[in-house]
């Protein structure tokens, strides 16, 4: 496995975790506090971390495909971008577990 599908996962994991953790604060701020500006911080965001969950989405799905996880681990790696924090901690669960399929350079991959 190349470390660019690693590396996209991670990315993204960080990306679509980063935004939901503002959008519950943003929620929290529009709803609980009642804030002016949340509304449209919120909209902003929500919006923001739709569409990027989705390529979040396509990456985890790639990067389990290749590392050949079970059905279970690939839905919670998918579901973990939904819960907030959640994106952080499997991150890390994921990255101990794959970085050994990792090829390092390309030469270990052809001699192997």
């Amino acid at each position: 496995m190349k470390s660019s599908v690693l590396t996209r996962y991670r990315v993204m994991a960080y990306v679509t975790g980063v935004l939901l953790v503002l959008l519950c604060l943003g929620v929290i701020a529009k709803y609980g506090l009642d804030m002016d500006g949340a509304a449209s911080f919120t909209k902003v965001v929500g919006i923001a971390h739709g569409w990027l969950f989705v390529i979040y989405l396509v990456f985890a799905f790639d990067l389990g495909s290749k590392a050949k996880w079970p059905v279970g681990r690939q839905l919670w790696v998918l579901i973990a971008g939904t819960i907030p924090l959640a994106a952080f901690f499997v991150e890390r669960q994921v990255v101990a577990e794959v970085r050994p399929l990792v090829a390092t350079t390309p030469a270990d991959a052809v001699s192997a």
